[in-house]
């Protein structure tokens, strides 16, 4: 039974005690009911094996909120056009568009994009240390990052590039009036329209241009499929890498006894760093945090016991993922901040078939972005708070002060 100790959501408080409370929380119980600011009430999932379990069973389906049957259950409006992308399709429909994308963004072709992620961040940090000895790392590394690469690993003109961070923020942005965030989304739409015909006229080595050639091959893709794809990938995929980066370098600033961890072997523990600062996100960057957000929802379409839990038929379930990564029947000390942490399932990135379809790519990023920043900047420090913009759907990151 819940009482003021496994009280949840939770509003702001210290990071180290919200982790405890979730900790409490994941012991005391599988499930909270929560009452939802738009789309009616539903379950939170704390356990990391019951979030597994959901996950995997094809009886949770988003198909209810792409046929608009119900609304999102979520703190905030759900952006329109992401009931659209592949993340709301179930059972054949999903498979064969994600069976697709994968095949685009393989391990072979992510791999072949290691050494020019690297020359991207270099340039980058030539800029930085051309223009003094401190810095806005959001503004100046942890976001153009992200974006140069997955523009290039798309097909996205380099020209084309700087228009993204205003598409994307005007179209995920949670208080922007609608018809102006429909208007934008109708100009990213037409834009990449246009470039899936100059694609398939004239083919290259991207992304944009396999999807496109899917069309003559036996499983093939219409526009109508290859838009929202395209759309999630550019719009929802640097904003989101971005953060990952600004917050994991926040995180090892702060602490530096895992920072000093890492510069004993940059190329060999910058893996499970990655993996490690996932598995915390928000957490390490030291700013106060609240409990109750999650992974968007899904529906039982039968009654299912989770954990000794019934979720009826018809109710929406979603998975708070600082909960089920700090669960500590899953991650020993789930509390410590380890970049040599071994065997970390970290849920950041979702799991089994609605696993982030961008991860290998976002790791990647990570990856690299990291640990070239250590190898030429040693000394890097903070210089100030970090920012975030919480009128935008993925909290991103604006203000990351540093200093060498």
């Amino acid at each position: 039974m819940s009482d003021s100790l496994t009280e949840y959501p939770f509003d702001l408080r210290p990071a180290p005690e919200a982790v405890a409370h979730q900790q409490r929380i994941a012991v005391d119980r599988p499930l909270t009911r929560v009452a939802m600011q738009y789309g009616d009430e539903a379950w939170a999932i704390h356990r990391y094996g019951v979030a597994q379990q959901v996950l995997t069973d094809p009886r949770f389906v988003r198909g209810p909120f792409a046929r608009r049957e119900r609304t999102v259950p979520a703190a905030f409006e759900f952006p329109e056009f992401l009931l659209d992308t592949l993340q709301f399709a179930d059972g054949d429909e999903h498979k064969k568009l994600r069976r697709l994308v994968q095949v685009a963004i393989s391990p072979r072709r992510v791999q072949a994009l290691r050494e020019r992620t690297a020359e991207i961040a270099n340039e980058l940090i030539d800029d930085m240390i051309a223009k003094g000895d401190t810095a806005n790392l959001a503004e100046d590394y942890a976001t153009p990052l992200p974006i140069r690469v997955l523009s290039e690993f798309i097909g996205v003109p380099v020209e084309d590039q700087p228009k993204f961070i205003l598409w994307a923020t005007t179209v995920l942005s949670l208080d922007t009036p609608e018809d102006e965030v429909l208007a934008t989304g109708m100009e990213l739409y037409s834009y990449l329209l246009d470039l899936i015909a100059a694609r398939r006229e004239d083919p290259r080595e991207d992304l944009l241009s396999s999807l496109a050639n899917a069309r003559d091959k036996d499983d093939t893709l219409t526009d109508a499929e290859i838009m929202p794809i395209a759309m999630i990938l550019l719009v929802a995929g640097f904003d989101n890498t971005a953060g990952f980066l600004a917050a994991g370098v926040s995180a090892l600033l702060r602490n530096g006894d895992q920072r000093e961890r890492l510069l004993e072997d940059l190329d060999g523990r910058i893996a499970p760093a990655v993996e490690e600062i996932l598995r915390h996100a928000m957490f390490e960057v030291g700013s106060p945090m609240a409990g109750g957000m999650g992974t968007v929802a899904m529906v039982a379409t039968e009654d299912v016991d989770l954990d000794g839990v019934l979720v009826k038929a018809g109710e929406a379930v979603y998975v708070d993922p600082a909960s089920v990564n700090h669960d500590p029947a899953a991650f020993k000390d789930s509390q410590i901040f380890d970049i040599l942490r071994e065997d970390s399932p970290q849920m950041m990135l979702s799991y089994g078939i609605h696993s982030c379809l961008g991860a290998p790519l976002a790791r990647m990023e990570m990856q690299v972005g990291i640990a070239e920043l250590f190898r030429r900047l040693p000394t890097l420090r903070l210089n100030g708070e970090i920012v975030r913009n919480m009128h935008v759907l993925t909290i991103p990151v604006t203000d990351l002060p540093v200093a060498w």
